[in-house]
């Protein structure tokens, strides 16, 4: 057997039942726990992230910039190539499922906003550092699985954060415009070393302009696409709740699919997109400047609501709506993963491939600032505050070395050590819960305050 097919034998088992099945309790267990948080506080979370700013208040980085560093991380390839490969595999009943896991990991993220701002720390640098290493160590009193976090979190940066990342604009720009992986490497180590080497400051500065300017263009295509559509659209949501619970007939191509495998491949393809769980997105809500552990919580909530809610959403309903699902490409195979994405987008707008592609690429240079600073955050956990330098140059060398080479093997990698690192964090999450529930009782009773006082607070 070879070295691809054992890793993706890994892969089935460690994002099986166990893993999601642990990832629907604790998301269950946190949403009745704290009464409905991502209900109760959606509108007033997405004010505090586009409005608020503390600048009094301890943290390096303003709420939006925390929101978009995670949002840098997980709006990208996982929302595009992603959301198609669950319908391809698991049919339109699978972006349900998507929802359902959104929904629930709302919770989750918030809890993983409380505890990183609760839990963080300042280090020899001035810098803020948080995330579920410090709550594992601090909350929880176990550093041994802190470490254990910290040593797989930097191992995915290095691969699904980095190299796949580049490695997918290398492809990209050769397949559209002939561009050497080469050149592409170059370029992109280039336009990386001044962000990372800032550190989250200047992280924070790129992608708060980036992340909303990439992510405008997308959901304005997509939301084109689905316009143009329109009359499909009843059908399209008929067919994805039906489905959801039934299961999806062969048609075309398309070999069908049973409801167990549209609840997994909806499921797992929602947590890798909004990262709910995984324990990556709380790093960068360390480093917010924030008054409340509450507040930043909220904001942390956002990026799940932002990145399936409403980005996978539109990609879903743009496969859903065209009638790409089943079709075969020009050498007779079925539609799959980018392809089915690209057909999609390409069947209905002139030149909507090419859109498509140039979308991927800033997302996939955001992703790569992203994870940078989750790994760097690891490594300084692991090995104090002078690992950093060293790490911020093997990561730039691995951009490269992703845009040149065949990256199977890492995907496959990467892909097992993401679901190896949620394991510490929700079993963090579990035990910390009235934590989390404590100190979202001192939070709420502060918002009745403010209300009631009806002047905003100080920032």
């Amino acid at each position: 057997m070879s070295l691809l097919k054992i890793l993706n034998s890994i892969n089935d088992i460690v994002w099986g039942p166990p893993l999601l099945l642990l990832m629907g309790c604790v998301g269950i267990l946190l949403t009745v726990r704290l009464r409905g948080v991502q209900i109760k506080h959606l509108f007033y979370a997405h004010k505090l992230a586009f409005t608020r700013e503390d600048k009094g208040a301890e943290g390096d980085i303003s709420h939006f910039q925390a929101l978009m560093t995670a949002l840098a991380a997980t709006i990208g390839i996982g929302s595009i190539t992603g959301v198609a490969t669950a319908i391809a595999v698991g049919g339109l009943g699978s972006l349900f499922w998507m929802w359902v896991a959104a929904f629930f990991g709302m919770a989750t993220k918030y809890a993983e906003g409380i505890l990183a701002i609760k839990y963080r720390e300042i280090d020899s640098n001035g810098q803020m550092c948080g995330g579920p290493m410090y709550y594992l160590e601090k909350g929880l009193k176990a550093k041994w699985l802190g470490v254990i976090f910290a040593i797989l979190t930097s191992c995915a940066a290095f691969g699904t954060g980095n190299m796949v990342q580049s490695n997918s604009v290398a492809n990209a720009l050769f397949e559209t415009f002939s561009i050497s992986p080469t050149m592409t490497g170059l370029f992109l180590v280039l336009i990386s070393a001044f962000p990372l080497l800032g550190g989250i400051k200047s992280i924070g500065k790129v992608v708060e302009v980036l992340v909303p300017t990439m992510a405008l263009f997308y959901l304005l295509i997509s939301l084109s696409v689905v316009l143009i559509h329109f009359k499909e659209v009843p059908s399209a949501f008929m067919m994805i709740f039906k489905t959801a619970f039934t299961g999806q007939a062969a048609t075309g191509g398309f070999v069908g699919s049973t409801m167990m495998l549209a609840i997994q491949l909806g499921v797992s393809r929602g947590v890798f997109s909004s990262e709910a769980g995984l324990g990556s997105s709380p790093i960068a809500a360390a480093a917010a400047k924030t008054d409340s552990p509450g507040r930043q919580a909220l904001v942390s909530m956002c990026s799940v609501f932002i990145t399936t809610g409403v980005v996978c959403t539109l990609t879903g309903l743009a496969i859903a709506t065209t009638g790409v699902l089943g079709k075969l490409d020009s050498a007779g195979n079925v539609l799959d993963g980018s392809n089915l994405a690209l057909a999609a987008f390409s069947s209905t707008l002139p030149y909507g491939g090419m859109m498509v592609t140039l979308a991927i690429i800033p997302f996939a240079y955001s992703t790569i600032l992203g994870w940078a600073y989750y790994g760097e955050k690891t490594m300084e956990y692991l090995f104090g505050v002078k690992s950093i330098f060293p790490y911020r140059v093997f990561y730039l060398a691995a951009v490269f070395i992703g845009c040149v080479l065949n990256l199977q093997v890492v995907w496959g990698f990467s892909n097992i050590m993401n679901g190896l690192m949620a394991f510490p964090n929700l079993i963090g999450l579990l035990f910390l819960s009235g934590v989390v529930s404590y100190e979202t009782i001192l939070f709420e009773a502060l918002l009745k305050r403010e209300k009631a006082l009806k002047i905003k607070p100080k920032a």
